[in-house]
């Protein structure tokens, strides 16, 4: 087998199990910090700035802790301060259950994050409200003693008069309305606590949720509200409408769930606009300036890697600046056509219509393809099992296309279902440079795709890495009031 970068292996194998047991994570991320600290350090940073799946910045923020090197340790400080509650809990976790370090340097970040907390009563009480059982095992698991207003709000259950929790007491034993609307309006509720406040969600108390809601959060909820008959009601519908026309630009706001919205909101209007945000947002985030080609297996049993096709291309239509082609493939292959730029799904679903699923495979045959009307790309993304079992072969025309086009793409495998790693080891006995992810069916798990996609090049990306710097506590000027 070739000689790969250590440095390009560690980075997929950090990026790729977007879905695996922690215990398999942390695992990866163990070996990463013995087999090369330093660059782990600067992967974790990196991820801090431009990573998309947050479950992985809790654990990189956990393996910081658990380096050997004071700098990292300081790092993990500094990015613990930016997280939520519930997210701390994970990184405490993770440190303790499956790295098994927690250093005095992670308590003491983790009292820095609540006393800064207890310290602005506004911030705190908020915190409480939507994540208290966070903040009790925060307390419990590193044995830190509340302050007054932690204790009387969190353990001993009798909130000040005035604060955030007595007053959504009060709330709750509303019965008017109005009345509920005016409290929800003044309290500023988070949705998901007034939701549960509220029994009886009447327009007049939706139209309040709706005013206070952030576009994150509409987002997120639209499918509640379209079942409560919001988007039915003019007044509604427009300030629905207006938070979507703002997630645009919102920092808090997905576009992957965006995506996910986009797909279970029955509102073709609603449906549209969404797809638009996510378009935008997705331009933001970078653009893809290598053509590209997806080739998607479509052999027998393999209805997984149509709908990672879909799902794919969806997150990277709005985000290419050159030529996309789409060739889907059993035996043979065939091109298949979108709106070029087109971050909609239902686009994706009608360029997918009548293909289905079957036959034996070539995995070389889109590439085939590509030779045969001469088309060049700069990166291949093939979504697949591997278990090629036809020729032409994949390896055999990659090199007859790399001679023929005087180009060597860059090979991405997704792989899907229960892959083997059949293709791996042809293209590794040709020396033949790829990477792998494994899809596990989430399209969250695709995020991480997308920073190998929107780079120049692999090694253009590894010295992007590189370079982060390492966050230490002088860039902290001002504290984190994140509460959720």
């Amino acid at each position: 087998m070739f000689e790969r970068d250590l440095r390009l292996g560690l980075m997929d194998s950090l990026l790729s199990p977007a879905k695996a047991d922690m215990a398999e994570l942390v695992k990866i991320h163990a070996d990463a910090l013995e087999l090369d600290v330093h660059f782990y350090g600067h992967l974790a940073a990196w991820f801090n700035l431009h990573g998309r799946v947050r479950s992985f910045r809790e654990v990189f923020c956990a393996g910081l802790f658990a380096s050997p090197l004071p700098q990292h340790r300081e790092a993990g400080w500094v990015i613990l301060q930016s997280l939520a509650p519930h997210q701390v809990v994970n990184v405490v976790r993770a440190a303790k259950q499956h790295f098994h370090k927690a250093p005095r340097s992670l308590r003491t970040a983790v009292v820095e994050f609540l006393r800064q907390r207890e310290a602005n009563p506004f911030v705190f009480d908020r915190a409480a409200l939507r994540q208290g059982k966070a903040l009790k095992e925060l307390y419990a698991a590193l044995h830190i003693a509340p302050g007054a207003r932690a204790q009387s709000v969190l353990f001993a259950r009798r909130p000040p008069e005035g604060s955030l929790a007595e007053r959504v007491k009060r709330l709750a034993a509303c019965t008017s309305p109005a009345e509920q609307a005016l409290m929800i309006l003044d309290l500023k509720l988070p949705f998901p606590v007034a939701v549960g406040v509220v029994r009886n969600l009447t327009p007049t108390v939706l139209a309040a949720l709706v005013e206070v809601m952030t576009p994150a959060e509409v987002m997120n909820h639209l499918k509640m509200l379209e079942a409560r008959g919001a988007l039915g009601h003019a007044e509604l519908r427009n300030a629905i409408e207006q938070k979507l026309a703002l997630a645009a630009t919102d920092s808090r706001v997905s576009d992957l769930k965006g995506l996910k919205a986009a797909k279970a909101v029955g509102d073709d209007g609603i449906r549209r606009q969404l797809e638009t945000v996510v378009q935008q947002r997705a331009t933001a985030n970078g653009n893809i300036v290598r053509s590209t080609a997806i080739l998607v297996d479509k052999s027998s049993s393999l209805n997984v890697a149509i709908d990672a096709a879909k799902q794919l291309g969806a997150l990277v239509g709005g985000l290419m600046k050159a030529d996309l082609h789409v060739l889907v493939f059993d035996t043979l292959a065939r091109a298949i056509t979108v709106p070029k730029a087109s971050a909609s799904i239902a686009d994706w679903d009608r360029a997918f219509e009548g293909v289905v699923a079957s036959g034996a495979t070539s995995i070389g045959a889109p590439v085939a393809l590509l030779r045969s009307r001469k088309i060049e790309v700069e990166q291949l993304v093939v979504i697949t099992d591997e278990e090629e079992n036809t020729a032409p072969y994949f390896h055999d025309q990659l090199e007859l296309y790399q001679r023929e086009t005087g180009l060597k793409p860059g090979v991405i495998l997704l792989k899907v279902g229960h892959a083997s790693n059949h293709l791996e080891r042809q293209l590794s006995q040709r020396q033949i440079a790829f990477d792998t992810y494994q899809f596990t069916g989430d399209i969250f798990s695709l995020a991480n795709l997308i920073p190998m996609l929107t780079r120049p090049g692999r090694l253009e990306l590894l010295m992007e890495i590189l370079s982060t710097p390492l966050p230490v506590k002088t860039d902290l000027a001002v504290k984190s009031t994140r509460a959720s």
